[in-house]
């Protein structure tokens, strides 16, 4: 039986709005669920739910995953408590009144490597973010906002940044929306209301005005200030609405018998005692690759050791790391650790970009081809691979790829149009030759078997840009992702005698998957930047801190840190809560790898993070 303290048996009997503040693992939404379950018994008509939203799939995944297993809720109460992202409650919103604001009746989303591909040309045309002026962002940031809107209000191609925008304009430009939406929702609870950007913040005052509001917010765990969030939103929430507040922040459920939540709260004042914090441990290593990756594969062997004899089931190791450069270089490490070390079996939360558009290429391959467009499009869509596998920082040289195969492709055209053949020295005849294997090879109506048969085509065959594709497609194993897409084109496969639909497939369930709630827990050793920690919990975790490279004993780079080059420049309160927010998510034991020469700055000042 789940016994609550003083203060959160007081957000329970609290009418109005309410604002729950507190640490990680405080209690803040274990304290909402029941309250959820107490307005959906005494304060809800027929039809009526209480709306739980939140910023992450993985936190909203444990939200729900707590709701079910919580015996003391009755079944027909958890029913009346829906739980989602920030995304899909606007874009449902969006799509059924969006036209009001000027877009089209019909609207589909334009996910993030859709959105890659299509500014990438005008990405392309600026040096990296950290090399330009003021004035040339801005210029950066305008264009780009005019291509989205273009997209959004001509093609009716919504991008996940105007979700919020585009309902706050809905929602105040109507007060018959907002109260149909507060008729179905009267209670909303906003989870990380902390992080919540102006546009959204914009969007939750409309719903305010009609719906009872209960925020959660850790102040010290503001880590999206990079897209908008506002150091001074809990106190536009108290001005706005005046709420009942509630501070649970002396609380700790998550990593209870531990100093990890001390620990945590001290980076953030720069100011340590001197003994040792239990659950928290400091290796040091040499300033070298191969040293540096040695003692991160043998800690990661020791922690997974440790788990493993400890008899939990469904473990978790967090492996996080400062940036998506280093996350791939951790996880490559994995498959072939140096010193002889035995593999080390992990998933990788790598940039799903190329992963995605190398995924949706293969789809394509094993389509039926129908009529001569078949190769046209593969063509295409081998482009925008390369135009958007890099994400939102597209290289000169993955964009000049394309444009290569652009060249290469029309010359091709031009030549057998006039009967010629084509030039010997030309790439496409790499690209022809693999193509060609691909629609040679003869389809089992086995997903799996003919997914990994096309990919060891791509693999094997003398095409470089086709190998770079098969090598994104190793980051993602598609039909993992559940038995429904599996389900799917098996489905397609018996309904035609072929894969007629697998694009369409394969597309629909990466969109569904930026909704999908049924999120499966975190379990093994999963490696991810520090920044997709955030929401979610793990039995242990390691932070890997890089190294520099030091020549003639002087540092010549510093890439990969928790503090970027290790900088006092960039000693940030930014930078602290993320090194907080990451060292928060064990429950058990973090520990921090950092190199012995020029060690991570946030530490150097703690004398029991500094080992023999």
């Amino acid at each position: 039986m789940l016994t609550l303290s003083d203060t959160q048996t007081q957000v329970l009997s609290a009418d109005g709005h309410v604002l729950v503040t507190g640490g990680p693992g405080s209690g803040k939404t274990t304290v909402s669920i029941f309250k959820a379950a107490a307005i959906g018994e005494h304060r809800l008509r027929p039809g009526q739910k209480v709306l739980f939203v939140g910023f992450a799939r993985a936190t909203v995944s444990r939200v729900l995953e707590a709701i079910e297993h919580e015996h003391q809720i009755p079944q027909e109460r958890k029913r009346r408590i829906v739980v989602e992202t920030y995304h899909a409650f606007f874009w449902r919103i969006l799509k059924t009144h969006g036209y009001l604001i000027g877009l089209p009746r019909k609207l589909s989303i334009l996910v993030p490597q859709e959105e890659s591909v299509a500014l990438s040309t005008i990405r392309g045309e600026y040096k990296p973010t950290s090399k330009l002026s003021d004035a040339e962002r801005e210029e950066k940031r305008r264009r780009e906002t005019e291509e989205r809107q273009r997209l959004a209000f001509e093609e009716g191609r919504v991008c996940f940044d105007l979700f919020a925008c585009s309902v706050a304009t809905v929602l105040h430009g109507s007060a018959r929306i907002r109260k149909l939406v507060s008729t179905m929702y009267p209670f909303v609870i906003l989870d990380e209301f902390q992080d919540t950007n102006a546009d959204q913040w914009h969007v939750i005052k409309a719903i305010g005005k009609n719906s009872t509001l209960l925020t959660l917010a850790d102040p010290e765990q503001r880590i999206y200030d990079w897209i908008g969030a506002d150091p001074e939103r809990l106190s536009h929430f108290k001005a706005e609405f005046n709420p009942a507040e509630f501070d649970l922040g002396a609380d700790n459920h998550r990593n209870a018998g531990t100093e990890i939540r001390l620990f945590g709260d001290h980076i953030l004042s720069g100011r340590f005692h001197n003994a040792a914090y239990q659950g928290v441990e400091c290796v040091r290593y040499e300033a070298n690759s191969n040293q540096a990756l040695t003692r991160l594969a043998t800690s990661t062997l020791q922690a997974r050791k440790r788990l493993i004899d400890s008899g939990r089931r469904d473990w978790s190791l967090a492996v996080l790391v400062a940036t998506k450069r280093m996350t791939r270089a951790v996880s490559d490490t994995f498959r072939s650790p140096p010193a002889g070390l035995p593999k080390i079996s992990h998933r990788a939360a790598v940039e799903m970009a190329g992963a995605i558009l190398g995924s949706e290429l293969l789809a394509l391959i094993i389509q039926h081809k129908v009529g001569d467009r078949h190769f046209p499009r593969f063509i295409d869509m081998l482009c925008d691979f390369f135009r958007g596998k890099s994400g939102d920082s597209p290289s000169k040289t993955n964009l000049a790829e394309a444009e290569k195969i652009r060249k290469a492709y029309a010359d091709y055209l031009a030549r057998t149009g006039k009967g010629q053949r084509i030039r010997g020295n030309s790439l496409l005849v790499a690209v022809l030759s693999v193509y060609g294997q691909t629609q040679s090879a003869v389809p089992s109506g086995n997903p799996d078997t003919d997914w990994l048969a096309i990919r060891t085509v791509l693999e094997e065959g003398a095409c470089p840009r086709l190998k770079t594709v098969a090598e994104e497609l190793r980051n993602v194993r598609l039909l993992d992702r559940g038995t429904q897409l599996r389900q799917a084109l098996s489905q397609d496969w018996r309904d035609n005698g072929g894969y007629r639909n697998a694009l369409e497939i394969v597309r629909q369930t990466f969109v569904q998957e930026h909704f999908a709630m049924a999120h499966r827990p975190e379990t093994g050793v999963i490696v991810m930047n520090m920044h997709k920690a955030k929401g979610k919990q793990f039995d242990e975790v390691i932070i890997f801190d890089g190294w520099p490279r030091v020549v003639k004993g002087r540092i010549v780079s510093n890439p990969g840190r928790i503090v970027r080059a290790n900088s006092s420049e960039h000693d940030t309160e930014q930078t602290r809560q993320n090194f907080r927010v990451s060292v928060t998510r064990a429950k058990h034991r973090t520990t921090i790898l950092t190199p012995r020469q020029d060690p991570c700055i946030l530490l150097t000042h703690n004398d029991a993070m500094q080992p023999s």
